[in-house]
């Protein structure tokens, strides 16, 4: 059963030791933070104490760890950190990190795990943001392959093989929560091999790297006292690496990702791509394009004000923000009650295509009728151009619309509409309206 509120820490918890790839000294003081806050990592050895948002958008580099970045300020591997968050649904703490590398401590996830567990987590009672995958994607390169697919829960299937004599063909499938990810993953490390050592430190990576913090694989052996911890313990950690990686889109992914021969290049590229239709949904849309919830936020009432229209033709829900004339976004929640389902193939319900479009003009009309020079005005569109649907709409969806200006003047203007369902466009066309006095 999936987290569906915001939860933070219930106290601060300080960790430190040496990074895996820079070899320096740090300290981390996770501290709980507000609602909708996210993860931030600020640098507190640095003047300006510069804060750097744990998201997919400043991911700098990707070669054997996760590195974030904003102008010259970096933070290194922050994977193992970020999968034990998202497993525990915290959604909203502050890192301080006096050091450019997040400690690698044992290799793993486990002390984090048990600081964690130590002070615990508190529900915020606010909705988390979670995004659902509606249908197949994938990403291949070379032998690497990442599909998500649809799924009731969060659960992941991973592949590796080396083709070594220790390290062959691995395969695991598991779901994944705070229970699953504390008794089966974060005891899982990091790994590498005995002969990629010299060339790793002669590109500046693992410095910091020792038997204590990492499996190392010899060429007949594992060089590790101890032995290893799972007997498949290198596809675990791989599985740890993936739900540090996948929480750098924000929100909690719903999906089934199915991981063959991955690593961070790779699922990187596939959360990039998630984004883009994370970013037109209701939530994508408050978090990415700078829509908070105190901007210009219309409801149908405050709409009803500005347009003429009245049910069963007025066909905008709420704004959920405007940019002055430059760009105005909106929804509308499709439902089974519409009048227009009445006629429109009761047996297999299709929203109208011309009433998308006609969606599309009102949420224009609301951004273009309530500047005052326009006051008792009414938008009259001229002209259609480049329209396409390209997905059909159904009851239970909900419409995200954007529409944009392409030019504007005193009385004519055109703008560009663009309609989406789970972050998919399903339909876009340009308008050309002219606006005349009532």
């Amino acid at each position: 059963m999936m987290i569906t509120e915001q939860h933070t820490l219930n106290a601060e918890i300080e960790l430190s030791g040496i990074g895996l790839h820079t070899g320096k000294f740090a300290k981390i003081i996770l501290k709980p933070a507000p609602p909708n806050t996210g993860v931030k990592f600020i640098r507190v050895d640095l003047a300006e104490k510069p804060c750097i948002e744990a998201l997919v958008t400043n991911v700098i580099d990707v070669e054997r760890e996760v590195i974030l970045g904003k102008n010259d300020v970096k933070i290194h591997t922050v994977e193992h950190l970020l999968a034990t968050l998202s497993a525990f649904s915290i959604d909203n703490v502050i890192i301080e990190i006096d050091g450019p590398e997040v400690p690698i401590l044992d290799g793993s996830a486990k002390l984090i795990v048990e600081a964690i567990k130590k002070v615990g987590v508190k529900n915020q009672y606010k909705p988390r943001k979670i995004f659902r995958i509606k249908e197949p994607m994938s990403i291949t390169k070379d032998e690497t392959l990442l599909i998500l697919l649809p799924s009731a829960v969060p659960k992941i299937t991973c592949t590796i093989n080396f083709k070594h004599k220790i390290l062959g063909a691995q395969h695991l499938t598991l779901p994944i929560n705070q229970e699953v990810f504390v008794n089966e993953l974060a005891a899982a490390r990091t790994f590498g091999f005995e002969k990629e050592v010299e060339y790793l430190r002669s590109r500046g990576l693992i410095k910091g790297g020792s038997l204590e913090n990492a499996i190392v694989i010899g060429e007949d052996k594992i060089l590790n006292p101890e032995g290893l911890r799972y007997p498949d313990e290198f596809v675990r950690h791989k599985m740890l690496d993936l739900i540090g990686d996948f929480s750098l889109l924000g929100a909690q992914l719903c999906a089934h990702i199915i991981a063959i021969r991955s690593g961070h290049e790779a699922n990187v590229s596939i959360v990039n791509k998630v984004l883009q239709l994370y970013k037109r949904t209701y939530s994508g849309m408050k978090s990415f394009l700078n829509i908070n919830e105190n901007d210009d936020m219309l409801d149908i009432r405050r709409i009803m004000e500005v347009l003429p229209h009245r049910y069963p033709m007025l066909l905008v829900d709420r704004i959920i923000g405007i940019e002055g004339e430059r760009r105005i976004v909106g929804l509308k929640n499709v439902t089974i009650n519409e009048d227009f389902f009445n006629g429109h193939w009761p047996g297999a319900p299709v929203m109208p295509g011309v009433l998308i479009i006609e969606a599309l003009a009102q949420l224009s009309g609301v951004m273009l009728l309530r500047k005052s020079e326009n006051l008792g005005k009414l938008p009259y569109f001229m002209g259609l151009d480049n329209v396409k649907w390209r997905y059909p709409v159904t009851p239970g969806d909900q419409l995200i619309m954007e529409v944009e200006t392409l030019k504007i003047g005193t009385r004519r203007g055109s703008l560009k509409g663009c309609a989406y369902v789970e972050g998919k466009l399903v339909c876009e066309a340009e308008f050309k309206f002219s606006l005349i006095r009532d």
